[in-house]
């Protein structure tokens, strides 16, 4: 994956996982724009969401990162955007198949149910994968809603 700059955010429950995976990416010289939130305080996840979500459908960055407590609802509202792919990952293998098959340009974790250790394991997958494309180029074509 040609990587830009990553768009990351999250929600309170998500924030600390977030902090990792800012480290995480310090380590590997890869550029971050966060688009908050910018700490634990109790905030709505639909305000981060979209605002990463604008960002990759404007090519400000290049893959997104949300983060919540389950990953479900940041995931939920990552793809009401027509130009967002988002999945949701709990296990590396997970991440591959969404690069692998989906080209998904947003990966979502579940900042309440994986450790740093499994959340380095997804990052490394995901940042690893490419498309396949083939096949799964036809079916990624049909995932936007047509008129």
């Amino acid at each position: 994956m040609e990587v830009k700059t990553v768009g990351l955010a999250s929600d309170h429950a998500g924030f600390a996982l977030k902090q990792f995976v800012k480290q995480y990416l310090d380590e590997r010289g890869i550029a971050y724009k966060d688009y908050g939130t910018l700490s634990e305080e109790s905030c709505d996840y639909p305000d981060f969401g979209h605002a990463l979500a604008k960002g990759v459908e404007r090519g400000e960055v290049y893959p997104g990162i949300g983060i919540c407590g389950s990953g479900e609802g940041i995931a939920m509202t990552l793809n009401k955007h027509q130009g967002i792919r988002a999945g949701l990952c709990w296990m590396p293998e997970i991440a591959h198949l969404i690069r692998q098959h989906n080209d998904a340009n947003v990966l979502v974790l579940p900042g309440r149910f994986i450790n740093n250790d499994m959340a380095r394991k997804i990052l490394n997958e995901f940042f690893a994968t490419d498309f396949e494309g083939g096949r799964h180029q036809r079916r990624v074509d049909k995932i936007p809603v047509q008129g």
